[in-house]
This record gives structure tokens, C-alpha cells and sequence, in this order.
């Protein structure tokens, strides 16, 4: 094979310590968005909110029935 030549040379210390600073940075990636309330949280405010309209019907319903008699 034949050894390409490289336009730079290696240079080693004759004296010394070699030392090689390999520093690990932080990458930063995209964000992610979350969303504020989970799938669950609003099914279950979905169900306390039909409830409560369930028994606020069935409260106007009674008061009816009271007038009516």
C-alpha cells in the first residue's frame, strides 16, 4: 500500500510530559415540548365535568317536580 503524505507532520515532545486534553462537551438537543396536562388528567376532567352536569340536571329536574306538586 502505498503511505499517503500528509501536509502536516507529527511532532512528539523529546522532554516532558504528553498529554492528550480530550474534553467532553454538552450537546444540546431540540426541546420537547410536553403538554401542560396528560391524555389521562383530561379524560378525567371530561368524566368530573359530565358528572356535574349529570347532577345539576338531575337537581333542576328535582326542584321541577317540587313546583309542579
Amino acid at each position: 500500500m502505498a503511505e499517503v503524505k500528509s501536509m502536516f507532520r507529527e511532532v512528539l515532545p523529546k522532554q516532558g510530559q504528553l498529554s492528550v486534553e480530550d474534553v467532553t462537551t454538552m450537546v444540546l438537543c431540540k426541546p420537547k415540548l410536553l403538554p401542560l396536562k396528560s391524555l389521562t388528567l383530561e379524560k378525567l376532567e371530561k368524566m368530573h365535568e359530565a358528572a356535574q352536569d349529570t347532577i345539576h340536571q338531575q337537581e333542576v329536574a328535582e326542584k321541577e317536580r317540587h313546583i309542579t306538586h
